[in-house]
């Protein structure tokens, strides 16, 4: 998997300066452009939930920050597509059931330990199952809780106390967990959270304005970490 990072990039992050990001979208067509790819997956479970979702997070990672993304609606990819190869992030999202066969398991561990990148979110229910699945991928590297003062949560936007609380579900706290592979992070994993509903329009749902900002901009960090890690 080729992961490209514009030089100008790491510069305007290394500055931390919204107008130097800005004079990067005005620039010519990245050919390093990226996406996030909508992971079509077996099970029973809405993979597709959330229709708005991705749409509104590219397009305010486009707007607020350097990442050049690429045009056109977020693709829909299964992990046996060879297709999958051209995007270096993954979002998973639902309610019920997941359910990888022994084929796509393989391919999830190959895809995530050679610089692929999965973002996961439990719209509430998907959590027991995305849980042993992702443990059937790396049963030697359990999902760990991620602090708050790890990078990501303050790479770009400033999440001082980590992942948003956009919906209630069981009155648990939001949780931010991650898998580890070789002090790389290639799953990260919203629980009680909820980031993806938040990403929606907000007629969707109706959370606030604050709500749903901390939630892009946690999405954004997501999208930039997983670039320069």
């Amino acid at each position: 998997m080729k992961r490209i990072v514009p030089i100008l990039l790491l510069g305007v992050l290394a500055t931390g300066r919204p107008a130097v990001a800005q004079s990067l979208l005005s620039a010519p067509p990245d050919p390093s452009a990226v996406t996030v790819a909508r992971l079509h997956y077996g099970g029973g479970g809405d993979w597709y939930w959330g229709n708005s979702a991705l749409p509104n997070l590219l397009e305010f990672v486009r707007n607020r920050t350097p990442v050049p993304i690429r045009p056109g609606p977020p693709p829909t990819v299964e992990l046996t597509s060879p297709d999958l190869w051209n995007y270096p992030i993954l979002y998973v999202t639902g309610h019920g059931n997941i359910r990888f066969t022994p084929e796509e398991i393989g391919i999830l561990r190959r895809y995530l330990t050679t610089g692929g990148f999965l973002i996961a979110n439990d719209s509430y229910g998907l959590d027991d199952a995305f849980r042993r699945e992702i443990a059937r991928v790396f049963p030697d590297h359990p999902l760990v809780e991620i602090p708050w003062d790890y990078g990501l949560y303050r790479c770009y936007f400033e999440l001082a106390n980590g992942p948003p609380k956009i919906h209630e579900h069981d009155n648990r706290p939001a949780q931010g967990f991650g898998i580890f592979i070789e002090k790389r992070l290639v799953c990260f994993y919203a629980y009680e959270s909820d980031i993806g509903d938040g990403w929606e329009d907000p007629e969707v749902h109706g959370d606030s304005e604050e709500s749903r900002r901390s939630a892009l901009e946690l999405g954004a960090n997501l999208i930039l970490w997983s670039l320069l890690q």
